[in-house]
């Protein structure tokens, strides 16, 4: 068992529960449409939008950038289908009720969900805004510190 452990790396988020700047908040969460949404028990998420840099100086490689992006797991919740949050069979909520609403930061599957992209108004180019699609039930937990202070790596658990 602890030679398993020892190969297979661990997700290690950090945050910090101080208050976002507004402005990058902005940035990362811009007013965009989705061109889409959700039908059925989906939901809408726009996923943290990422940089191109980390400081005026270091700048960070395409690779990088899209690794980042695709493996992005932090998002606004941004609409809810119909059926979200329900009973498939009666239509009634569930008895523990919506524990996502519009507008909660939300942690999300890293590689699930229906991802597309789209400019943000005025931009012809640069960094766009993701967008993805999961089932209400994928949804893994509610953002409670700063959205724009989670670091999401890899890390080794040694045995």
């Amino acid at each position: 068992m602890s030679e398993y452990l020892a190969k297979e790396p661990i997700q290690v988020m950090d945050s910090k529960s101080d208050v976002p700047d507004p402005k990058k908040l902005a940035w990362a969460f811009p007013e965009v449409s989705p061109g889409q949404r959700p039908f059925g028990g989906r939901v809408l998420v726009q996923l943290l939008r990422t940089a191109d840099t980390v400081s005026d100086i270091i700048h960070i490689v395409k690779e990088t950038k899209e690794n980042e992006k695709w493996n992005n797991q932090i998002g606004k919740l941004i609409a809810i289908g119909p059926l979200a949050f329900r009973n498939r069979d009666t239509m009634e909520s569930w008895k523990e009720g919506a524990w996502a609403q519009i507008g909660d930061y939300v942690r999300v599957p890293r590689w699930g969900g229906d991802r597309w992209e789209r400019l943000a108004p005025g931009e012809k180019e640069g960094n766009p805004v993701l967008f993805a699609m999961f089932n209400d039930h994928e949804l893994i937990s509610e953002i409670t510190d700063n959205p724009l202070s989670f670091n999401t790596f890899l890390g080794v658990k040694r045995g």
